[in-house]
């Protein structure tokens, strides 16, 4: 029977200098899997290599069974998983199989690392754990930020080039749908993906509560921060049309505007958007949190398409401007406030109260605390965002655990699926559905005869006999497995053929 193996390293169990040594681009992937697959001298069958900045993981199929259980803990897997289920699952790098051990030393030779500098840092699933290590990666249960929507395409990315390479077979092939599915019904059924968890996003859910629709709302970004670029991204993917760039150097500011100019807007029903650049799209930064970008649905629902006009200032012109922007990010890195509560009260006469919405996430602080005395000024500064985003972080937590329960059941389902991948359950199974279909069509038969019961005897003898014959040679055939041969793919093709899986509901 075959056995299903990880090993690997994340973000928990490993430094960032020792993820980059590991790491495998996707050419490097191809030709690893080659190697692997292509080695007569190893039991491993199918593979896959999954590596993104956070994690690299080697997924393996072997042959036979010689991979234990594991019951030693890895001293740093185990002390990294704190607060998540993968601490039941157990993880083994001092006792592994000759098939692990045969991966692990091909990793140190093809990354040319001795195996020392890395071993304790290495987690080793076997079987269910390793079904269920897979199904929690691509739910987004074992990431750094729970939830984030990146890391599905991240693994269909590396099934597709494991698929490309011919690496992949039976098992992981079911493996990986399964995971695929189980995925989108973690995030289907549970908040995991609700409630913003960067700084940039959580600015944005608030101006849509002050505010509710941004369509129509101009925003003004003070400085060229990487967090305040990308919650203006955010307030474009939410409809806003007008930008007003004011930078201490000018020439800097009009190169920040041509960078959100000439994107196209697309509305949904919902009011949310998807952003299409048209020359810039290399530019374009996606935060985790912003979902509705990438939903295909939401293009079928389109209802008007802007662009986005974005225009460079001098940064004398920000309290001017003060009249006539709804929003204001400011990120500039000055040791003075760029934004005075006297600037901003005086700015309220000409706005007839309008609310304004100031968003400062630099620090030191740009803008003026006292703003928030000031009727309808909304300040929040980069302590108040974390705060947001700390409870929103506890709130996905709490839907975790739903999608752990989601997780096991599928675990459970596809341990049915492998064990009925041996010979004799299937045999079993397409014994009896022959021998049941022959039994209905005989009833059938003598019901419209009028017989006697030594005749309805025979007769149901020579389909007895028809059954055995029947089944004899596909009976041989699986049961004299070759050392040459893929009897997994075997067996898989005898279910598919005679629709055993879905007989049992899988």
């Amino acid at each position: 029977m075959s056995e299903i193996t990880l090993i690997g390293l994340n973000h928990k169990t490993a430094a960032v200098e020792l993820r980059e040594a590991l790491a495998f681009t996707a050419e490097e992937s191809a030709n690893a899997l080659k190697s692997l697959i292509g080695n007569s001298n190893n039991k491993i069958k199918e593979a896959m290599i999954f590596s993104t900045c956070n994690r690299m993981e080697i997924l393996f199929i072997s042959s036979d069974k010689s991979c234990r259980a594991s019951q030693s803990i890895c001293s740093t897997g185990s002390s990294n998983n704190t607060g998540s289920s993968d601490s039941s699952e157990s993880t083994d790098n001092t006792g592994s199989s000759d098939n692990t051990q045969v991966v692990i030393n091909f990793l140190s030779e093809y990354k040319k690392l001795p195996v020392i500098r890395f071993q304790d840092s290495l987690y080793i699933y076997n079987g269910n754990d390793a079904v269920r290590h897979i199904f929690r990666v691509a739910s987004s249960l074992d990431s750094m930020i729970i939830g984030e929507p990146q890391i599905l395409g991240q693994v269909k990315a590396a099934y597709r080039l494991a698929a490309l390479n011919k690496s992949s077979g039976v098992v992981i092939n079911r493996l990986m749908h399964k995971a695929f599915s189980i995925a989108k019904k973690v995030r289907r059924e549970t908040g995991i993906g609700d409630n913003a968890v960067s700084i940039s996003y959580a600015a944005i859910e608030l101006a849509n509560k002050i505010f509710n629709d941004l369509s129509e709302r101009c925003v003004m970004l003070l400085g060229a921060g990487e967090m305040a670029e990308l919650a203006v991204e955010h307030l474009i993917s939410h409809g806003v049309k007008k930008i007003f760039v004011a930078n201490r150097t000018f020439e800097n500011g009009v190169l920040l505007a041509k960078k959100f100019n000439g994107i196209k807007a697309v509305y949904g029903s919902n009011r949310s958007c998807a952003i299409q650049e048209f020359e810039h799209s290399s530019d374009m930064v996606q935060d985790s949190d912003n979902n509705s970008r990438n939903n295909k649905d939401n293009f079928s629902k389109n209802r008007e398409k802007d662009i986005v006009n974005a225009e460079a200032v001098r940064f004398e012109e920000r309290e001017r401007l003060l009249q006539e922007v709804d929003i204001i990010i400011s990120s500039t890195g000055a040791t003075e406030y760029v934004l005075t509560a006297a600037q901003v009260k005086k700015s309220m006469i000409f706005r007839k109260n309008r609310p304004l919405f100031l968003i400062d996430i630099a620090v030191p602080r740009d803008i003026d605390p006292k703003i928030n005395k000031i009727d309808n000024a909304y300040l929040y500064d980069i302590d108040d965002l974390q705060n947001i985003v700390d409870d929103n972080m506890e709130e996905r937590k709490k839907e975790a655990l739903k999608g752990e329960r989601l997780v096991d059941e599928a675990v459970i389902k596809f341990e049915k699926w492998l064990e009925n991948l041996d010979v004799v359950p299937t045999i079993v199974a397409i014994k009896e559905k022959i021998e049941k279909i022959i039994e209905s069509e005989t009833e059938k038969t003598l019901n419209s005869l009028n017989l006697r019961e030594e005749e309805q005897d025979a007769i149901k003898r020579m389909a007895q006999a028809i059954t055995n014959k029947i089944m004899h040679d596909p009976i041989q055939f699986l049961k004299n497995s070759g050392n040459h041969r893929d009897d997994v793919f075997y067996l898989n093709a005898a279910r598919e053929i005679f629709n055993i899986n879905n007989m049992n509901g899988d």
